[in-house]
């Protein structure tokens, strides 16, 4: 639940970022221009502008990575089984063989053998 939780947050702010991005130009159009008349020149126009884009991309970065590392705590954990014990019993009750192995022996190679 809080996984799901975690991923809509996370889809959410980062499709935010992206229209935030988006409006930005980085040679000074953008939607920070399109404020820049005579009006808007008396309230801060364009300057604002551009704070508040900039310090809006920065915030919803910062939340983003933020959520994703939660996440990663609220992620559903796998059913791990603990083989260590399975196998302290397999090496514990394996049968030991009483005949011991063949020596692999090889063929000496002599100068008549190489031709």
């Amino acid at each position: 639940m809080t996984y799901t939780l975690f991923l809509i947050l996370i889809m959410i702010v980062a499709f935010l970022l992206i229209l935030i991005i988006m409006v930005q130009n980085p040679k000074g159009g953008g939607l920070s221009s399109s404020f820049g008349g005579g009006g808007t020149q008396a309230l801060g126009g364009v300057q604002n502008t551009t704070n508040f884009l900039d310090k809006s991309t920065w915030t919803l970065s910062i939340v983003l990575l933020a959520l994703i590392l939660l996440s990663n705590f609220a992620a559903p954990k796998a059913n791990v089984v603990d083989t260590s014990s399975e196998i302290e019993n397999t090496i514990q009750n394996r049968e030991v063989q009483d005949a011991p192995a063949q020596p692999v022996t090889s063929t000496p190679v002599t100068q008549d053998t190489v031709q």
